[in-house]
């Protein structure tokens, strides 16, 4: 990744059914300054999903000619189908001034943190389990026996919590919203942050 980077990478991470695509997206929405790298994939598309937009898909070979040619900043299988971040893509944006949101699981979070020292790791936790479990029937997509499957990698997901930056409780989804911008705010506050966006108003007030 490109020292010159004036935005922030932001790693976000939750198990299935803690809301963090509805708060990434909610984020995204009230801030122009944030934004989701689109994953490739090699699961199919769900129904209103847009090449491009939600995912780029791509079959099992072309994944892995990507694999090959390292192209991805982090790649991982979940539910059986892959999962990849483009590294071109996130440094064009990081260096465009955007805060770049990688939204992956705990072992993409711990493949860009080794790769990327200056990447800031979010973990979204549900309230309760008994929550989540609601959460998760609420869908109406998977049945009984699929959801226990995912109660269960949720446990495996939530254990950890402990190598993530910030922790979030997805609660009430305002609050957790609310969160999630004053850590983009701090972030943005940074030393090392300011000193590109404030180069010109340092030069003025020192020079």
């Amino acid at each position: 990744m490109s020292s010159s980077n004036v935005g922030t990478l932001l790693v976000v991470a939750a198990a299935s059914g803690a809301g963090k695509t509805s708060l990434l997206g909610a984020l995204v929405e009230a801030d122009p300054l944030v934004t989701v790298s689109v994953s490739h994939t090699t699961r199919p598309p769900r129904p209103a999903e847009a090449d491009g937009r939600d995912y780029h898909f791509v079959d099992e070979p072309h994944f892995e000619e990507l694999v090959q040619k390292g192209a991805f900043l982090e790649h991982a299988r979940v539910f059986g189908n892959r999962y990849g971040t483009s590294r071109a893509a996130v440094d064009e944006q990081l260096r465009q001034g955007l805060d770049v949101i990688l939204e992956i699981d705990w072992q993409g979070a711990r493949q860009v943190r080794q790769l990327f020292a200056g990447a800031v790791s979010v973990f979204i936790l549900p309230p309760s389990r008994e929550q989540l479990r609601c959460r998760l029937a609420g869908r109406g997509q998977d049945s009984a026996q699929v959801i226990d499957v995912r109660m269960a990698e949720a446990r495996n997901e939530s254990s950890h919590w402990d190598e993530f930056d910030f922790i979030v409780v997805n609660g009430q989804f305002d609050r957790a919203l609310a969160d999630l911008r004053a850590i983009v705010t701090a972030l943005r506050l940074r030393r090392s942050q300011q000193r590109h966006r404030l180069a010109s108003l340092l030069e003025d007030l020192l020079g």
